[in-house]
């Protein structure tokens, strides 16, 4: 049984490399690498102890037609259990960009119902900025955990329901791409995806919330989204492939928006499957 002085909990969605490396030891704390594509072999770095999250391969449905596709309630589950993940742990999520795919993980466990759970403000970067200690990967393995998906449909949409979204007067669609992209200015990156933007959206491109690797601090983040949100009631986020839209989601999590939702096909999706 664990001693109540070693737990930890978290009372923001966000929280700083500061706050991790003061409660890096806390028994129910478990640290994810959601870094994509990473390669891990014994030349990967890490934060000690750090598991790793395979968007990808484990955390996404490889069978289907587009990138990232939200996976089933049960592989998800199955997937976090053997990563070691209790119904009753505090997980802090990261990447090795700053603050990237490791919003997706934050979203998809919000998605399968498990509240404990933050991202690194700046990620590795940041903590490496800092000087705190790094290490390579070893192979590891877990004990398998307990945790119990409660799939929330409520928090990601499909291309059905966002033909809904699109008409609904007290409905917001942003999208997260670059705004050279969401003016088709240029090309799509995915081979083949014609360029184009979904009807009556707005643009916030993810890279706007940040200075250097970290969130902006919220004062900053509510002037951002005020320039967007009128009386909307919700808000639908989109990126290329559903990753970034994530972002836009912790941020206006940050700002304490509700009714907030995730395209998960995103422009991929929809670019394909619209003339």
């Amino acid at each position: 049984m664990n001693n109540p002085l070693d737990l930890v909990d978290v009372t923001s969605d966000l929280v700083s490399v500061e706050w991790l490396q003061k409660h890096y030891n806390a028994s129910n704390l478990i640290l994810l690498d959601g870094t994509i594509n990473k390669v891990i072999s014994s030349a990967a770095i890490r934060i000690p102890n750090a598991r790793y999250f395979d968007i990808k391969q484990k955390f996404s449905d490889i069978a289907a037609p587009f990138p990232s596709t939200l996976p089933s309630k049960s592989q998800f589950e199955s997937e976090a259990q053997g990563l070691g993940i209790y119904n009753d742990s505090v997980i802090i999520v990261y990447d090795d960009k700053g603050i990237y795919s490791s919003a997706r993980v934050w979203w998809l466990f919000k998605v399968f119902g498990f509240k404990n759970v933050a991202v690194l403000d700046g990620g590795l970067p940041q903590w490496q900025l800092k000087g705190f200690q790094v290490e390579n990967y070893n192979e590891d393995c877990y004990d398998k955990g307990d945790f119990i998906a409660g799939f929330q449909p409520q928090l990601m949409t499909d291309f059905k329901g966002l033909q809904e979204y699109i008409t609904e007067e007290d409905t917001l669609i942003v999208d997260a791409r670059s705004k050279d992209r969401f003016m088709c200015k240029v090309d799509e990156p995915r081979e083949g995806l014609r360029r184009g933007t979904i009807p009556n959206s707005k643009n916030l491109p993810y890279t706007t919330l940040f200075n250097g690797y970290i969130m902006k601090p919220k004062k900053e983040l509510l002037k951002i989204f005020n320039t967007l949100v009128a009386n909307e009631t919700q808000i639908v986020f989109s990126c290329g492939s559903g990753i970034t839209a994530c972002i836009l989601a912790l941020g206006a999590t940050l700002c304490n928006y509700n009714n907030l939702i995730v395209y998960d096909g995103s422009w991929t999706e929809y670019g394909s499957l619209t003339p």
